[in-house]
């Protein structure tokens, strides 16, 4: 078989940041690395699930709902990969994940979709590791440029 396109990016040169992983038609797929490949030790799965439930509620209730397709975590966990239309220009992308992750770094108070109705795993979610998650990935992509989407070679 054929090797995805994801596996075909050298992962131990692979730095934190934000990249256009592929275009599916209007649907792009942005790369959020918040971990390097192999170098340093992966996310926890509670912060993990926390980012995802915040990120996902943050980015859905503003402007560009309609065009948000998915946000979610990689299985490696070193980083999420986030869905957008190709209406949302990459530069509003990269703002819109850094408004995120601003976003997650100042939250207080209930997880949203936390409670047992609602989430399949409602028990493991870590709020302050999401922050220092949160902040250490802001600082890698909140001056980020269009031209700094694109994958090392």
């Amino acid at each position: 078989m054929e090797k995805i396109a994801s596996f075909r990016i050298n992962h131990n040169i692979l730095p934190k940041g934000m990249y256009i992983s592929r275009v599916d038609g209007d649907i792009i797929t942005y790369d959020i690395r918040m971990r390097r490949p192999n170098k340093e030790p992966v996310m926890e799965n509670a912060a993990i699930h926390t980012i995802e439930h915040l990120f996902a509620t943050y980015v859905r209730n503003t402007k560009y709902s309609d065009d948000v397709i998915y946000f979610g975590p990689m299985g490696c966990r070193t980083g999420f990969y986030f869905l957008l239309r190709s209406s949302v220009s990459h530069t509003d992308a990269i703002k819109l994940a850094a408004d995120a992750f601003k976003f997650i770094m100042g939250y207080e108070g209930e997880i949203p979709g936390a409670t047992e109705t609602e989430c399949g795993n409602y028990r493991e979610h870590d709020l302050a590791g999401a922050k220092k998650e949160a902040e250490m990935i802001y600082e890698f992509i909140k001056d980020r440029k269009s031209a700094d989407l694109y994958y090392p070679e």
